[in-house]
């Protein structure tokens, strides 16, 4: 998500900070830089004209100040504006006092509530809050089918009726159940419309006097650019939104409905849909964000991502087996797994500072199942192979080379690659009886 408006910005700001010293007339050719790239995200006018105005007026004392790279304070300003932007901090889901907490899912069709309530429910579960969705979209064909099968899936009991269309109903009854189980958490997924239909808006507002949701949240296509912030204006009108889910967010590379929501509105954003998997629901932090959107990195959610991906039993069994008897290759193919439950490299990499969006074209451009290839030659080794690498010789490489399906370089490129990370552990392994403390060049030739 918004490679186009990092790259452009990053291109404004690297001439930027080439120059020792901004002058005003720097300043103001540098922002009428950033307004086109704004408004080529489909950022609204009037916000990106206010954005503009703050950013001049706190940067023309930067130029005054002849202080250290003025570039890099401008950049500090312009991250400062960002954040204030999409929402200043970090606002999570209001939970009631009195369990349970209702959350109803509005927005047109085809913005992707019903896969956003399981996966809502889904990181709800992982946060200890027992959850249970009620499936009030009666309309679209095989709405029901699907939230049931996502929930039988996710482990996420459904409530459903399929003999009314009456959504009040559903929810008193399925509310009833919610009680009675004392699940922490209700989300209720409702039918698609448009902001403009009296009838069907009508209709969830019978729907909020029935249940009265702590949360009314927007399921919006971030791909719909400013589209998005006037399908929240109309909802908000009518039912006085409490925050906005932003989904498909992986494929909207401009921006333009995440930077104006907040600004527009004045109603949080609350969480980010970044992919199809179950999981791929984030907390929406404003700060992190435009340092994304800066290629500041985002280590914070890096770390957590980490946590919540790896299998610390696993990591513990493995360290162990690594001081003990060494690294083999099956312990490498273990290792490999947990990384890649972080997700897409391409993911995992926007989080760090300074990886500029060429890299990312990179990375993007190898083949996501790299590492079911690397699986099928490890499994295609036998036991003692893969105890003891070495013993490898050029029959054996081609044999297993033939069992993997894959050509016999990629088999040497594993066996090179797994060599080094032998010489890495052992380096860190010598750090750690030295007192933990890592010597300079330790790590020399492994970047």
């Amino acid at each position: 998500m918004f490679n186009e408006l990092s790259e452009k910005l990053e291109g404004v700001f690297a001439r930027l900070r080439g120059r020792g010293v901004l002058t005003e007339a720097d300043i103001k050719d540098g922002l009428r830089e950033v307004r086109r790239v704004l408004l080529e995200a489909d950022v609204n006018f009037q916000l990106t004209r206010e954005f503009l105005e703050h950013v001049e007026k706190k940067a023309v004392g930067v130029a005054e100040l002849r202080s250290v790279s003025p570039g890099h304070q401008l950049v500090k300003i312009v991250y400062d504006e960002l954040t204030a932007m999409l929402g200043e901090r970090r606002e999570g889901l209001k939970l009631s006092s009195v369990p349970p907490t209702v959350v109803m899912l509005v927005g047109l069709q085809g913005s992707g509530k019903t896969t956003t309530a399981a996966k809502l429910a889904l990181k709800l579960q992982k946060e200890q809050r027992q959850t249970r969705l009620i499936a009030c979209d009666v309309y679209r064909p095989a709405a029901i089918d699907q939230l049931e099968t996502l929930g039988n899936q996710l482990g996420v009991p459904v409530y459903a009726e399929r003999d009314t269309q009456d959504v009040t109903r559903i929810a008193r009854h399925g509310l009833d159940q919610a009680r009675r189980a004392r699940d922490r958490v209700v989300i209720v997924d409702t039918a698609g419309r448009l902001q403009i239909d009296d009838e069907m808006m009508a209709e969830l507002e019978r729907l909020k006097d029935a249940v009265k949701p702590d949360e009314i949240l927007l399921v919006a296509d971030g791909m719909t650019g400013q589209e998005a912030v006037r399908i929240a204006q109309g909802f908000d009108a009518r039912l006085h939104l409490t925050g906005v889910i932003l989904t498909k967010l992986d494929g909207d590379a401009r921006g333009g409905a995440a930077l104006s929501i907040y600004g527009v509105t004045k109603k949080p954003i609350k969480y980010i849909g970044v992919g199809e998997k179950a999981d791929a629901l984030e907390d929406f932090h404003p700060d992190r964000m435009a340092g994304r959107i800066l290629q500041q990195g985002d280590i914070v959610s890096l770390v957590e991502k980490a946590q919540e991906a790896f299998d610390a039993d696993e990591a513990k069994r493995l360290e162990k087996k690594v001081k003990k008897e060494g690294m083999d290759l099956a312990d490498f193919l273990t290792a490999m797994k947990q990384i890649e439950r972080l997700g897409p490299l391409e993911g995992v990499l926007k989080m760090l500072p300074g990886v500029n969006t060429k890299v990312l074209k990179q990375v993007k451009q190898t083949d996501p199942r790299r590492l079911k290839h690397l699986e099928a030659i490890v499994l295609s080794m036998t036991p003692a192979e893969r105890k003891n690498p070495s013993i490898l010789n050029g029959s054996r490489r081609a044999r297993v080379a033939k069992g993997s399906g894959r050509p016999i370089n990629e088999v040497n490129r594993l066996l090179d690659q797994f060599r080094e990370m032998q010489k890495m552990m052992k380096k860190v392994a010598a750090a750690q009886g030295s007192g933990g403390k890592v010597r300079p060049g330790m790590f020399g030739g492994m970047m």
